[in-house]
């Protein structure tokens, strides 16, 4: 063990000390979380600076590694890669088949998608795993009209639980593999953790179907509480083109199946008003379809259907033939015509709505009665609330007009289908390229999100908005933190204490206690600083007690990624703690039971072990 007479002693008590106030605000969300991060560099800064170690001090440049780390890096630039495919919706398709079958076999479709996770996050990195499953278990969330709160954490648990059962499905497992090769001469095999790991994985898998429904929040997103979609109905004018999917559309028992969750009121044909029921109309080119239907519904049919969105953006440029650039970002939101307004008596057509604000007004809605007419021929009266489409840019340009109070709390993004192809092409060669090896995932990862922007699937301003900067500041003084723990050898006292005390109780005692100290710090730390440093550490005690040093090897493998009960923990976690917006206490209250589980699990495993003649 350290001296603890040593000039670094009291170093190494205010790193610990400052350890547990930092969780300590972390879990009290008091001050932003960001605040917190930047806080701890600071500090850790100044205090090495004016209270230097003799030996082994942290440079200001180790202090601060934890900001260009590679797998930092890597998060980053998948965000900003999950962007891209967010803004093209290049997921609806794979989306929308899984919502299909959810419909159906709504039980069966989660399973599956699980434990298709599970297969794959097995022998792939684990993190493009989880980009491309948050969107499609967001729109699951969202059927099944519950927070994605109740999904994200579920999805990186059994990412993480994969990763257990061979020797590529973390990167950690190869570095205690490597550390075990270069200390014994011994080769772990590449199902070598397989036995443990599907052990381990099976209580995982049970806790994470009948436990961890219970401890999760049910966070919703301002976004999702302002902009919902409400009851009220809106009427809204579909124009049926010579390519528009609802060409050649006929009614089913008077109802268009293409058209699902709306009401048609009537369908204008030239100078003609058919009105229901529609029983053998057959829609032809140049017919304008009135609907009334909620702001949910109309969103949802344009983000389902490229096609709709592809005949809406012809007609929502700032004139005829126009349309938004590749990379604007796509909104709907709502405006209510202000009294004494200009607009007040006057139908959209005599305004020239599109040419003067860059909008197309999706429809009308109007409290006092449903109104059953041509939208152009509607004339506005105060108070009436309008459902408009444009670029990001066309709504900021409305903010100063006074004739429209523009309600930007209730705005939300719609992906634009044309650069779909194109995201579909790089998000599968960031996959493919860390999947089999041919570059690092830092690497692959890096390319793709370069390749987003430079192809117009998303601009600068939203590749900079997908960068969350808590998640970079997170991290960053995590590894910050891991730095001090390791130069004053707060982490050394740690590791040695515990197998000093617990050698006299025989193999299992001890690996059972290792195993708890890995999987506690392995939440606080890096899951790979804390397999560097344990691997060693549990190797020599296998030695001092004439024990299979291949078993103490996998107790650290094994305790390392147990990352549940912190954000910082592993890349998956923080991955999905945006889209589930989580707060770091929710981590604790899910993970903390689980690491529970698996160091009792684990021990019980092991006591068979030594029982069945194992050693």
């Amino acid at each position: 063990m350290p001296d603890m007479t040593s000039v670094n002693d009291w170093q190494m008590w205010a790193v610990l000390a400052g350890l547990c106030i930092a969780i300590v605000f972390y879990c009290w969300e008091r001050f932003a979380i960001e605040m917190v991060s930047a806080a701890i560099v600071a500090i850790l800064l100044v205090f090495f600076h004016f209270f230097p170690l003799e030996t082994d001090n942290p440079s200001v440049s180790a202090l601060l590694a934890g900001f260009a780390n590679p797998a930092l890096i890597t998060i980053m630039a998948l965000l900003i890669v999950g962007q891209g495919i967010f803004q093209t919706g290049a997921m609806e398709g794979p989306t929308q088949a899984l919502l299909r079958s959810f419909d159906q076999y709504p039980k069966a479709t989660l399973l599956g998608m699980f434990a298709f996770v599970f297969v794959i996050s097995a022998f792939i990195n684990n993190t493009p795993v989880v980009v491309m499953f948050v969107p499609i278990l967001g729109a699951i969330a969202k059927r099944m009209e519950q927070s994605a709160s109740k999904l994200m954490i579920p999805l990186s648990y059994i990412c993480i639980f994969a990763g257990m059962t061979t020797l590529i499905g973390s990167s950690t497992n190869l570095l205690v593999a490597d550390s075990l090769l270069t200390t014994t001469g011994v080769h772990l095999g590449f199902f070598a953790p397989t036995g443990p790991g599907l052990f381990l994985a099976g209580i995982g898998v049970l806790y994470v179907m009948f436990i961890l429904p219970k401890l999760l929040p049910d966070h919703s997103s301002m976004e999702e509480e302002l902009a919902g979609a409400g009851g009220r109905q809106f009427i809204a004018q579909l124009e049926v083109t010579s390519d528009h999917p609802l060409a050649g559309k006929k009614p089913v028992a008077g109802m268009f199946v293409d058209l699902p969750d709306m009401t048609v009121r009537m369908i204008q044909r030239g100078e003609h008003a058919l009105l229901p029921p529609f029983d053998q109309i057959e829609l032809r080119p140049g017919d304008l379809v009135i609907v009334a239907a909620t702001r949910q519904t109309l969103t949802d049919l344009l983000s389902k259907n490229a096609d709709f969105m592809r005949g809406l953006l012809r007609t929502s440029g700032p004139g005829p033939g126009e349309e938004p650039n590749p990379g604007d970002q796509l909104k709907m939101t709502e405006a209510v015509v202000a009294p004494g307004s200009r607009l007040i008596g006057r139908t959209i057509a005599q305004i020239g709505f599109r040419h003067a604000t860059g909008c197309v007004v999706l429809g009308i809605q109007r409290r006092s009665r449903m109104i059953r007419s041509r939208m152009g021929e509607i004339r506005l009266e105060a108070g009436d609330t309008l459902l408009l489409f444009g670029t990001s840019n066309a709504m900021r340009s409305m903010r100063a007009d006074r004739d429209l109070l523009l309600m930007e709390w209730s705005s939300t993004a719609l992906a634009d289908p044309r650069r779909a192809n194109i995201a579909r092409a790089i998000f599968a060669g960031v996959v493919l390229f860390a999947a089999t090896g041919t570059m690092p995932i830092a690497v692959a990862s890096f390319l793709g999100a370069v390749a987003m922007i430079v192809g117009g699937c998303l601009n600068t301003r939203q590749a900079a908005r997908a960068v969350d900067i808590r998640v970079y500041l997170l991290i960053g003084s995590a590894i910050a933190l891991g730095t001090a723990m390791q130069s004053t050898g707060a982490a050394d006292l740690l590791a040695l204490g515990v197998v000093s005390v617990f050698e006299p109780f025989g193999p299992v005692v001890l690996m059972s206690a290792l195993f708890i100290l890995v999987a506690l710090l392995t939440n606080v730390l890096s899951n790979n600083a804390t397999a560097i440093l344990f691997t060693p550490i549990a190797i020599g005690a296998a030695h001092q007690m004439g024990a299979d040093p291949t078993l103490f090897a996998m107790t650290v493998l094994l305790a390392a990624n147990t990352s549940f009960a912190t954000p910082i923990g592993y890349q998956t976690n923080l991955l999905v703690m945006g889209p589930g917006h989580y707060r770091f206490i929710d981590y604790l209250r899910a993970g903390t039971p689980l690491i529970i589980l698996f160091w009792a699990g684990y021990t019980a495993y092991i006591a068979m072990y030594y029982a069945l003649g194992g050693a």
